[in-house]
């Protein structure tokens, strides 16, 4: 294929320039094959360490490391052609200071080939995310509902119902912002709180279980599609994945214990 003819990926420039534009689009991807599927409609995926609780079954983040955050990026790197691709920094991995921030964000850079790295937390992190564009890091925030922080905000619920609440997370977004970082999740935040701050700072929001005043959604792909049974409340099934699987196991049973498997004529069969 000619250089010509290939597809510019999306780069963390291009989504910053849609705020205020038209919404942007994201999902969480873990496989090539689901990536493959979702590249062309959405603007960005996002690796998130959210795979230990929808791929391995842990009740938390907090356990996910770097190597399987790297293993899945890549995964997803070899199925997405055209999006952007974005991998979370896990816990553990960045917090302790900017240096160590650099030396795991590059190392995710380098080993998966994606576009961008994303890290939880606001002003205590601003210094971090300044350090790591000024090195050529593209850094994605995330501030509200931070799932590695769950021990010291008391567990998974809405944030920001409390006027001192609402405005020491908007004053994160604004940290996170003014460090540099090219867009801003914001996780489970009342409606007018995800609002102010959509207003309020001059790069690219995306809510999830936020304000539809947000500059783009995402939701986690096995969640909307009905696939995961602990999805939270906020989320719209657009599909009921586990039945069709449900379904489509007791279909392969029955022939197998009717020894009808396999019922089509695409069997190899010993030449005559």
């Amino acid at each position: 294929m000619s250089a010509q003819n290939q597809t510019r990926r999306i780069t963390a420039n291009d989504i910053r320039a849609r705020k205020g534009g038209e919404p942007i689009v994201a999902l969480t991807s873990y496989h090539a094959h689901t990536a493959r599927i979702i590249d062309p409609f959405v603007d960005f995926l996002l690796v998130g360490d959210s795979l230990g609780m929808v791929m391995h079954g842990l009740e938390t983040t907090l356990p996910v490391t770097l190597e399987m955050m790297i293993l899945q990026g890549r995964a997803v790197m070899r199925g997405a052609s055209h999006c952007l691709v974005v991998v979370d920094l896990p816990f553990g991995s960045y917090e302790e200071s900017p240096v160590k921030a650099f030396q795991t964000a590059a190392r995710v850079l380098k080993e998966t080939g994606c576009g961008a790295v994303k890290l939880e937390g606001g002003a205590r992190m601003a210094e971090t995310v300044r350090f790591l564009v000024d090195r050529g890091v593209p850094v994605m925030g995330h501030v509200g509902l931070t799932p590695q922080a769950v021990n010291t905000i008391g567990g998974f619920k809405v944030q920001g119902r409390d006027p001192g609440g609402a405005e020491s997370i908007l004053a994160d977004a604004k940290a996170i912002e003014e460090a540099g970082a090219f867009a801003v999740v914001v996780e489970a935040v009342v409606e007018p709180l995800a609002r102010q701050i959509t207003e309020a700072i001059a790069v690219p929001t995306v809510g999830i279980g936020a304000s539809p005043a947000c500059d783009g959604q995402i939701l986690v792909l096995e969640d909307m599609l009905g696939l995961s049974p602990w999805a939270p409340k906020f989320v719209k099934r657009f599909g009921n994945l586990a039945e069709q699987i449900e379904g489509s196991v007791k279909a392969y049973v029955s022939e197998v214990r009717d020894r009808t498997f396999p019922a089509d004529d695409n069997v190899y069969k010993p030449k005559k």
